[in-house]
């Protein structure tokens, strides 16, 4: 990884690391990813405006959000399946995080359990929440984490059904994966991928053990997890989970202001502005621009972060412009846990320079004093 200077040099090491079916997962989108590849054009189509002489010799990355103090402008989004591309990639991106006081979020489809994860790390983490047609057994989870110190609850909202990965339907990635002559070839063109892949064994969804029914279908893993989710989660269930849970509350997968409104009014203590990084609803707007939507109309005091996009430092700098407190990563430090234990903090070091360089360049000591004149 020495050669690797940017979040896009760690997506083509990845590339080149994993089996093309697995790196279609982590790296595509829905449909015909025009929201991928729109949350990448609206975040490029915001212009900085440099301040000068003003003192930037030590730049400050800190942040707050729901009132916490944060060293970094920056958490650690849900991410399922990432066993698929490392078999410790939870751990290592995890370790990475919390190291450098980075919240890391849990996801329920993660392939390491709520308890064996507060175990391994020593840090922030928060536990993401797919709300799933058992509602008792949403509570069991609910009740898992807060038993293990899980700060933050993130529910996510924007999951009704499975997105449309169609890359995933060509390659044949499927529950349980149903070998090809193709996904031999692939594993024999990635023999470290196949050798830690195979003495790994199949990943497993361990929040959610015994819960998915039927594998025999053979469907992609996007259309398995969305068979399971409560398609019929509204405003009253809402308010019965908000009820459940007494530690702070996230809601994830808003884009449109008058649902960022009534969260707020219901009880919300953060909003977490995101397309799922173009892998749901394809042609939906991009998260940059439906935040500031949102920030316009719930005022400026409600807690803000945004994912879906970003890949430089300098995103983070314009989500902050923006009406964003923070903001989160996926890919970015999975295209780095494709190294190994050592990638993901690699990732996350990058973005930190680059914050850091782009303050200098912009006048401006402070992160977490950018506003909307940062912007042309």
């Amino acid at each position: 990884m020495a050669g690797a200077h940017s979040i896009e040099d760690l997506r083509r090491l990845a590339r080149r690391k994993l089996p093309r079916p697995v790196f279609d997962f982590v790296d595509g989108g829905a449909g015909d990813e025009l929201t991928l590849s729109d949350n990448r054009a609206a975040l490029d189509r915001l212009r900085i405006v440099p301040r000068i002489l003003r003192d930037v010799s030590a730049p400050d990355l800190s942040a707050r959000f729901m009132g916490q103090p944060l060293p970094t402008p920056l958490v650690i989004s849900p991410m399922g399946s990432c066993a698929l591309v490392h078999p410790k990639a939870d751990l290592a991106i995890a370790r990475a995080a919390t190291s450098r006081g980075i919240p890391y979020t849990l996801s329920t489809m993660s392939t390491v359990g709520m308890k064996d994860m507060a175990r391994a790390v020593e840090g922030p983490l928060w536990f993401q929440l797919y709300v799933l047609k058992e509602l008792a057994f949403n509570e069991v989870l609910i009740d898992t984490a807060a038993a293990h110190g899980y700060e933050t609850l993130v529910v996510t909202v924007d999951l009704q059904a499975g997105g449309k990965r169609e890359k995933d339907l060509h390659n044949g990635i499927s529950i349980p994966l149903r070998p090809s002559l193709r996904h031999v070839w692939q594993g024999m063109s990635h023999p470290g991928w196949a050798m830690r892949f195979l003495a790994a064994g199949t990943p497993q969804f361990e929040n959610v053990r015994g819960y998915l029914g039927d594998k025999s279908a053979g469907l992609t893993i996007a259309a398995l997890v969305g068979a399971n989710l409560h398609a019929g989660f509204d405003w009253d269930l809402f308010d019965r989970l908000r009820d459940k849970w007494r530690g702070k509350l996230v809601v994830k997968g808003v884009n449109h202001p008058d649902d960022a409104t009534e969260l707020v009014r219901r009880g919300a203590d953060g909003l977490w502005v995101s397309n799922h990084g173009g892998r749901q609803l394809d042609g939906a707007i991009a998260s940059i621009d439906a935040l500031a939507r949102i920030r316009e109309a719930v005022g400026p005091s409600v807690p803000m972060m945004l994912d879906s996009g970003v890949k430089r430092g300098t995103d983070l700098m314009k989500a902050r412009a923006r009406g964003a407190s923070v903001g989160a990563i996926g890919r970015a430090v999975l295209y780095g846990a494709a190294m190994g234990n050592e990638g993901p903090g690699r990732a996350l070091d990058i973005l930190l320079d680059e914050i850091r360089l782009g303050l200098k360049l912009a006048g401006c000591p402070r992160f977490d004093d950018i506003d909307s004149s940062l912007l042309a």
